[in-house]
């Protein structure tokens, strides 16, 4: 089931649906897992990875939040919808740009989907806006 449709049946949407939102609710579901994902593999390793943990977690609560925001369609809020979607891009990139100091490969798929997160949340904040 994708999540695009379900936001596509509620009520005061009428089936209409802003398609980078729902890519940046679908982007952001899955980063904030791969993100916790990462943070446990990080704190499995031998070296010191403190930061890149927090800063995984920092994401993955970032992420979990903008999309619960964004999901929401009932009433308007557009202006915390777009600021949540900006903080968000900006904690993604710091996120991967934190992961893409490691060798692991953990840290270089979590730095992929933060870039592509980043991206999405970017189209999406540019749609509400037009």
């Amino acid at each position: 089931m994708s999540i695009r449709k379900m936001i596509a049946l509620h009520p005061d949407v009428q089936g209409h649906v802003n398609q980078p939102l729902g890519d940046a609710v679908h982007h952001l579901m899955y980063c904030a897992k791969m993100c916790l994902s990462c943070a446990d593999a990080c704190s499995a390793e031998t070296m010191d990875m403190r930061q890149c943990v927090r800063m995984c977690l920092d994401c993955a609560d970032i992420c979990e939040a903008t999309c619960r925001i964004a999901l929401r369609r009932t009433g308007e809020n557009e202006q915390v919808i777009r600021e949540m979607l900006e903080l968000c891009a900006r904690i993604c990139d710091a996120c991967a740009a934190e992961c893409e100091r490691h060798e692991h490969e953990h840290c270089k798929l979590c730095a992929q989907m933060c870039r592509e997160c980043a991206e999405d949340c970017r189209r999406a904040d540019e749609s509400i806006g037009a």
